[in-house]
């Protein structure tokens, strides 16, 4: 047995907590003001969420691909479709809007109409030369029709890239630098030129509807949105949670003080990601929010255990030695179990899910701490309760709810059984109907004007979600070989046959166009050369490939000549559709390149979040299995009895079986963002089984071992509190379907649906199996250890307080 769950060394806790009042409440001042120091250290993520591991072969290869092409999402595109583009009044309203930005150091390289470039031949030094498109000098509305004719019909390398010629639209580009794009020069300059005033501004003065994009431009307005929400979802929790709290207990004081100690808590967690300098992600932003839902039963059980003993004996010193002692070690082993639920991710190799898991595991334990020192010390300087205050432990408003329970499970049973397996079938068959999906833009906000603008570059230029194909020719030089050429081109036409990919773009694009400069602009010759067209137009493009910025060959191949690029961009498809695509790019490029002559691997951030998708539900669904073990391993020294561990473990496996058939049914997928309910759910779901079977096995001995009237006993005296916290963590999660972001959504939803199935399981459920089995799995030899005669101690008196 554990010093920890001995009787006196709770007797020793309190004595200490309540001789050293000043001490502790000075202790926990300075820590909170420590912790509040720390906050400096809080910043925000400003890099996709990676769920691989850093030697994970795909992360590997993104690396690999980062080094030899430079960062690949730094690109904002700006757009319309308005036919009124092309007029003189709005081609200067958007050189003076694109001029301001263009003149940022943070821009690399910007691509827009005023600024765009096109091939012309320079026979002379036999080369080819880039020309502006525009001349500034000759703009006027006929000059500009006439340009708007040639840019979409005598440009097909821009086809795809910078217009839609079936619908007209357009769009153009700003490559930002990319030392800066993951840093927080990225958002200043996002909010400083990209910011809603400017672009209404624009708008108005022009009538042009303007779409912005691009993934520089989505991670920062979607990390507003995340931060925006972490204040939204602390208040709600504080509001519901405190306005059930004051439904519950009536009273303004105990209220007080319950949101006193949840706000600390909430002010720890903050300092936590501060203290271990992680960065605020789109997971660790809803941790203060969950440490005030998890906080208020704490508070709960404590106080109404305060007040339970005043109303018994009226002894002030006594009831708050009771609180600790008696309650503390029950409290204590709820707080492990549903901090078992968030440590499991700690285990995985994701280096999301491991910060997740450390800080709120972590806080759980601190808010326990903090719960058990600071509602003792900071009633023992009040006065006692009152008459109104200890009103609501003589309501009698539940009886009708427990008679129910209890009527059901004594009178029908084997209906209990019927409908749990009825529900077990259903979610089983519910699982397997289940899909896998996920992508980087499918839990953002659907309601916020950037996710529009994701739609509209979806429709128009097929996404905005970079997909990169690498060619390695094993060879310097290689990648301008007519052999490799012509396999590339073979491939891209793959591509294009995919109507979820966008036209890809790639060396074989600019070789064409260069075929189509060297006769003189004519679209009709935008094709590859032939054998005899290759040795005088392909020496035009090494001739024109000197290095500098003009260098019209370095966002396809690497400096050595041996590695080739090709860009797509892909719809938001999710993971499951992108696994087919996969599948069908990999069969092609297995057939067109030789495994002797050519390296050929598939990345992008697209495809490293696919690839992350999958890794992370293998590692939470072992997370799931060890977080079963784990509380298995705490149950089996509770009860020391196989036949309770699995009587105990049934009632809150169920709920998770009915949630997960539900998601299949309803099209919910399995994401990152789904998959965590279940770890979390069962962690605190559990808690209910243990206070229900503590207060059993202290009935039991009340009652000399007689099953029936332990089990209903129990049932009264549990039931409600059970269902007092039940209802602030249902109501405390559902706080978070508020948030624009889908995956927190679903996130809130089903932990509070699995949560409020729990609580039926374990009122329905488990009092059934237990009258069911009766003495197979209550005997004195099994059953009666010590560390559930510490629990049964710990509600001893609170039993003789109700009855």
């Amino acid at each position: 047995m554990l010093k920890w769950l001995s009787t006196s060394f709770w007797d020793y806790i309190a004595s200490r907590i309540l001789r050293n009042r000043v001490f502790l409440l000075v202790l926990v001042l300075l820590f909170t003001i420590f912790m509040g120091f720390q906050w400096k250290n809080m910043r925000f993520t400003f890099t996709e969420a990676n769920l691989l591991p850093d030697d994970h072969e795909v992360n590997l290869q993104y690396n690999s691909f980062l080094e030899k092409f430079g960062e690949e999402g730094n690109l904002i595109v700006l757009g319309f479709n308005d036919k009124d583009f092309f007029n003189e009044k709005n081609i200067k309203a958007w050189e003076k809007f694109i001029g301001e930005i263009k003149k940022d150091k943070s821009v690399e390289l910007s691509l827009s109409i005023e600024d765009l470039k096109i091939l012309h031949k320079d026979t002379l030094n036999q080369k080819f030369k880039l020309v502006p498109f525009i001349n500034n000098d000759s703009i006027s509305n006929n000059y500009l029709k006439e340009k708007e004719k040639e840019f979409f019909n005598d440009l097909p390398f821009y086809e795809g890239m910078l217009f839609n010629k079936e619908s007209g639209a357009v769009r153009f580009a700003i490559y930002m630098d990319k030392k800066i794009v993951n840093t927080p020069a990225r958002k200043k300059f996002i909010e400083k030129h990209l910011n809603q005033e400017r672009i209404s501004a624009f708008e108005e003065e022009t009538g042009l509807d303007l779409r912005v994009s691009g993934m520089p431009y989505i991670r920062t307005l979607n990390a507003n949105s995340i931060i925006s929400e972490i204040g939204l979802f602390v208040g709600a929790a504080l509001g519901i949670t405190s306005l059930l709290f004051f439904f519950f207990f009536r009273s303004f004081r105990a209220t007080m003080i319950s949101m006193f100690v949840v706000i600390i808590g909430v002010m720890w967690s903050f300092g936590t990601l501060g203290l271990l300098h992680y960065e605020i992600t789109v997971l660790t932003a809803i941790i203060p929010p969950l440490i005030i839902v998890i906080g208020i039963p704490n508070c709960i059980f404590l106080i109404n255990k305060y007040q339970q003993e005043i109303k018994n004996h009226g002894n002030k010193a006594k009831s708050l030695q009771r609180v600790i002692s008696k309650v503390g070690n029950a409290t204590l082993l709820t707080n492990l179990t549903t901090a078992a639920g968030f440590g499991t991710f700690i285990f995985t190799d994701s280096k999301l899910l491991k910060e997740f898991g450390v800080v709120a595991s972590l806080n759980i334990v601190f808010l326990f701490i903090l719960c058990l020192i600071i509602i003792p010390i900071v009633y023992s300087y009040m006065p006692m309760p009152k008459e109104k205050h200890l009103a609501h432990l003589g309501k009698n408003y539940m009886a009708k709810f427990i008679h129910w329970i209890e009527n059901t499970i004594r009178h029908h049973r084997i209906a209990v059984f019927s409908v749990a397996i009825v529900i077990l079938v259903m979610g089983i068959i519910g699982i397997y109907q289940i899909k896998i999906s996920g992508s980087i833009i499918e839990d953002m906000p659907k309601k916020a004007p950037f996710f529009k603008d994701i739609l509209f570059y979806e429709k128009e230029f097929d996404g905005v979600m970079p997909l990169e194909i690498v060619i390695d020719t094993k060879k310097p030089k290689g990648a301008l070989k007519s052999v490799t050429l012509k396999r590339i081109e073979e491939l891209q036409e793959t591509i294009e046959e995919i109507p979820e990919l966008s036209k890809p773009v790639s060396l074989v694009n600019l070789v064409k166009y260069a075929k189509q400069a060297y006769y003189n602009g004519n679209p009709e010759f935008y094709e590859l050369p032939t054998k005899q067209e290759e040795a005088f137009i392909l020496s035009y493009i090494k001739n024109s490939t000197q290095k500098g910025n003009e260098n019209m060959l370095k966002s396809y191949v690497d400096s050595t000549g041996q590695y080739a690029r090709i860009t797509t961009f892909m719809r938001d498809i999710g993971t499951d559709k992108m696994k087919k695509i996969e599948e069908r790019l990999q069969d092609k490029i297995n057939h067109i390149f030789p495994n002797e002559r050519y390296t050929v691997s598939l990345t992008g951030k697209a495809y490293v979040f696919e690839k992350g998708t999958h890794y992370l539900i293998d590692n939470l669904v072992q997370s799931l299995l060890f977080a079963i073990v784990l509380i298995s391993l705490l149950m089996a020294y509770m009860f020391r009895s196989v036949k309770m561990i699995i009587v105990s473990l049934l009632p809150n496996i169920l709920p998770l079986i009915m949630t997960a058939g539900l998601m299949g049914f309803l099209g919910i997928p399995i994401k990152p963002s789904t998959i965590l309910v279940f770890s979390i759910a069962f962690g605190i779901s559990v808690d209910d089984t243990i206070h229900f079977l503590a207060k059993y096995r202290q009935e039991l001995k009340a009652y000399d071992w007689k099953i029936k009237r332990s089990v209903y006993a129990t049932l009264k005296e549990a039931g409600i509190s059970m269902f007092y916290t039940s209802v602030v963590l249902f109501f405390g999660f559902s706080v978070f379907t508020l948030s624009d972001f889908g995956g927190t959504v679903a996130l809130g939803g089903l932990v509070a649906t699995t949560l409020l199935f729990a609580m039926l399981s374990n009122l329905i459920l488990l009092p059934a199996l237990l009258l069911s089995l009766d003495k197979t799995i209550a005997n004195q030899e099994e059953f009666l250890e010590p560390t559930l005669d510490i629990l049964a101690e710990d509600i001893e008196e609170e039993n003789s307080n109700e009855k």
